[in-house]
């Protein structure tokens, strides 16, 4: 039986490149390609996919957004993250939103092509290495409104805008900042950001 494959990634050479490769297996065929997250359903849907290969950082919807839509709204197409965003948060976040595989980019073929395999049976695939990392860091410290604001205050702005963004006042942005801040251990918000980002927390 071949397995239908759909891939998101918005680099063009990353998608043909995977494409070719995937293509030469002679149980693996790419059915449907696409450059943003939020294309993905739909080509899921009209191409029959049973596997969506997911960048993590992608237009539109990012690809943990994606998986847990998959999970949700089209259950039989299955997800593997595959991404060069080898980051313990975003292991563990894929997993929760629905995600059947968490993979690196520079995963040999044969070893890309057998996890397509297994999760297309229905199993977990988890980068080994990937998966001690993320065990031995522990979960997000961070509470999902922390985070938000955390990931709006990255974009820059004053107390007052990242409030206006999120509908919260001044007071409460702050507290959710300084919260943070101590929570990641970080001298000021900015480098808060540049921790939780590199953590995979955001």
């Amino acid at each position: 039986m071949t397995i239908r494959l759909l891939l998101a990634d918005d680099q063009a050479l990353v998608r043909g490149a995977l494409a070719a490769l995937l293509d030469l297996e002679h149980d693996l065929e790419v059915v449907a390609q696409v450059g943003r997250g939020d294309e993905v359903l739909d080509a899921a849907r009209a191409a029959s996919v049973d596997v969506a290969l997911l960048d993590v950082e992608m237009p539109g919807l990012d690809g943990i957004q994606v998986a847990s839509r998959l999970a949700a709204e089209l259950p039989s197409c299955r997800s593997l993250i595959v991404t060069t965003f080898g980051r313990p948060g975003y292991l563990r976040r894929a997993m929760e939103a629905g995600a059947s595989g968490f993979i690196v980019k520079d995963t040999p073929s044969g070893q890309l092509a057998d996890a397509v395999r297994r999760v297309a049976s229905g199993l977990r695939v988890v980068d080994p290495a990937l998966a001690a990392e993320s065990l031995a860091s522990g979960a997000s410290p961070l509470t999902a409104r922390e985070a938000e604001v955390l990931a709006v205050a990255g974009g820059g702005g004053t107390i007052t805008d990242i409030a206006r963004r999120l509908h919260l006042s001044d007071g409460t942005v702050r507290n959710h900042l300084s919260s943070a801040i101590g929570k990641t251990g970080a001298r000021n918000r900015s480098e808060a950001v540049a921790i939780a980002t590199r953590q995979g927390w955001l």
